[in-house]
């Protein structure tokens, strides 16, 4: 068995199974072992085992001065290869010393007035207006926007309970009143969706945590459905279910852009401005 054969696939679903253990996001996984394919690639395809940690220092060098990565994406690597080493072959590689760092670049956050905000919104409507003012108005991230579920929200306290948000907190935060009519509207129609996938044999959502295994039936509870359903059904890369995910967090992203073009605004704005303005 050649050495490419011993460590790969291997090593790669050892480290798939230890992010999943660990309840990483899909989208982490994925960016994590992008990261480690292209660090053994770096080294020849020689295992990260018999690498030292000079040779770690070498490939996050490389990203900065022969790939020009942005700081945050050198992070994102070191990150990785930490996670590897430390999580997956129990190795401790050391004190990083002599990588030369990406350049942090010093840039100011692009923020709306209020009546640019208002210019924004009233290009926008139907659901992507309510997932951007819910940015805008509930200061969520685009990510904790696409998440949510229908137990999330409380119409009587006007509330919104944001579930495993960055650094896996949970936090409260407000329902803005002036979206409440077409929220509640809107999952009127989600609930009407969410029959017909359950009278088609559908109907299931993910759930996190394994929580599908402690309550078998709970994936096909209204209360566990999201908010933002995709308008299409999709096979889940964990388990192979057909199921409804989420809307793509695309759909909200152009449709903001596009309504930046149209309200005529000169800044380089996106979902974040409209959460950063909130603050």
């Amino acid at each position: 068995m050649s050495q490419s054969q011993l460590q790969s696939p291997r090593l790669l679903e050892q480290m798939r199974a230890t992010l999943r253990a660990r309840h990483y996001s899909l989208r982490t996984e994925g960016t994590y072992l992008g990261w480690v394919k292209r660090f053994i690639l770096f080294h020849g395809k020689r295992h990260p085992r018999d690498l030292s940690v000079q040779a770690v220092q070498q490939f996050l060098s490389h990203l900065a001065v022969e790939g020009h990565v942005a700081a945050s994406t050198q992070s994102q690597a070191l990150s990785a290869i930490l996670f590897l080493y430390q999580q997956v072959l129990k190795q401790d590689i050391g004190w990083l010393h002599d990588v030369v760092r990406a350049k942090q670049p010093q840039r100011l956050p692009v923020i709306l007035t209020r009546d640019e905000v208002a210019a924004v919104l009233r290009h926008l409507s139907g659901t992507p207006w309510i997932m951007a003012t819910l940015l805008y108005g509930a200061g969520l991230r685009l990510m904790e926007c696409l998440r949510l579920r229908v137990k999330d929200l409380d119409f009587t306290y006007n509330q919104i309970v944001v579930r495993d948000g960055k650094g896996q907190k949970d936090r409260v935060t407000i329902l803005p009143q002036h979206v409440k009519a077409a929220l509640q509207q809107h999952l009127l129609d989600v609930q009407h969706l969410h029959t017909q996938d359950l009278e088609a044999g559908g109907g299931g959502v993910y759930l996190p945590y394994a929580l599908e295994r402690k309550y078998p039936n709970a994936h096909h509870e209204w209360v566990w459905q999201y908010i933002f359903p995709a308008a299409r059904l999709s096979r889940d890369p964990r388990t192979g279910s057909v199921r409804r995910h989420h809307t793509h967090k695309l759909v909200l992203q152009r449709a903001v852009h596009a309504a930046v073009r149209k309200a005529n605004i000169a800044k380089p704005a996106s979902c974040h401005t409209l959460r950063y303005a909130w603050t």
